[in-house]
């Protein structure tokens, strides 16, 4: 069954570096700024946050800060991702020590598994970190699909699967997940052009990259809806639809991170191989905000 701990705007953070590796200090601001401004969750050690060129020890490191900041006035769900099933249940054993309070986990990227494959991966990784899941169906970054009879089976068969943040941007999938599952576990979007119509479908909230730099409005616009206010939840989804296009402009998490120092937060740079976001996408990403009144 659905936690009710996780309805609403979870933010998929970024992860602030310095040249010695993760921020720690900034990493606190951003968890403050989070605290105070509405935002029902924290996400560490997502795609958002460079999980995958961050080590093992900065994962944890990562986890055990927002934890320690958050002090238990919201959860936290760690992100643990990677082609090798080991390594993954591995780091699902260091989130839990952490102090995490759920696991979000993708398929392996690149490997390409079967749906039986996944679910090997999924219950081996839930064995060895003994928490919460939510699953979550990337296929632009996993290449592979995760496809609503898998998660059915997941969940039918181990209580521990909470949810799915569901990210292929394949409405009538979502729309299949919703009818298989949505009375068991809870229905995340994964994109924030997408998170009125899965609300519309019985979806529970969002997990998102549009909350680094604008928590107050994205957890709005899913709490209007859950409240029935649907007119002013789909106004919100609508008036910042710019930002969110300009949030994708190049791959994630380079324009989110730029954005998030426009807010004056000294995240450091993204990580090779990615790179500093293009100066065309940082003149719009701040043309978008100033417009919708993020920035």
């Amino acid at each position: 069954m659905a936690d009710p701990r996780f309805t609403g705007s979870g933010v998929a953070l970024v992860t602030p570096f310095s040249s010695d590796g993760v921020n720690e200090r900034v990493l606190r601001e951003l968890v403050r700024f989070h605290l105070e401004h509405g935002t029902d969750a924290l996400v560490v050690n997502g795609s958002t946050g460079e999980a995958a060129t961050m080590s093992p020890t900065e994962q944890r490191r990562a986890v055990e800060v927002v934890v320690d900041e958050a002090g238990g006035r919201l959860p936290v769900i760690a992100g643990a991702g990677g082609s090798d099933t080991a390594a993954v249940a591995q780091l699902a054993r260091e989130a839990r020590a952490a102090g995490a309070d759920a696991l979000l986990l993708a398929p392996p990227p690149y490997n390409k598994p079967t749906q039986r494959g996944m679910i090997a991966h999924f219950r081996a990784v839930m064995d060895a970190g003994d928490l919460p899941a939510i699953l979550y169906n990337v296929p632009g970054r996993t290449a592979c699909n995760l496809l609503p009879e898998t998660v059915a089976e997941l969940a039918g068969a181990d209580a521990r699967v909470i949810g799915v943040k569901e990210a292929s941007g394949d409405i009538s999938q979502v729309a299949e997940l919703a009818r298989v599952v949505a009375d068991r576990i809870a229905i995340y979007s994964g994109n924030d052009d997408q998170v009125v119509p899965l609300l519309a479908l019985g979806g529970r909230g969002v997990i998102s990259v549009l909350a680094n730099i604008a928590p107050r409005d994205t957890s709005r616009m899913v709490h209007l809806f859950v409240e029935g206010d649907v007119r002013a939840s789909c106004a919100l989804q609508l008036r910042l639809l710019p930002v969110i296009g300009a949030l994708f402009r190049e791959s994630n998490p380079i324009p989110v991170k730029a954005a998030v120092r426009e807010l004056g937060f000294d995240v450091g740079p993204v990580r090779l191989p990615l790179l500093e976001a293009s100066p065309g996408v940082q003149e719009e990403l701040r043309r978008a905000m100033g417009e919708a009144g993020t920035g």
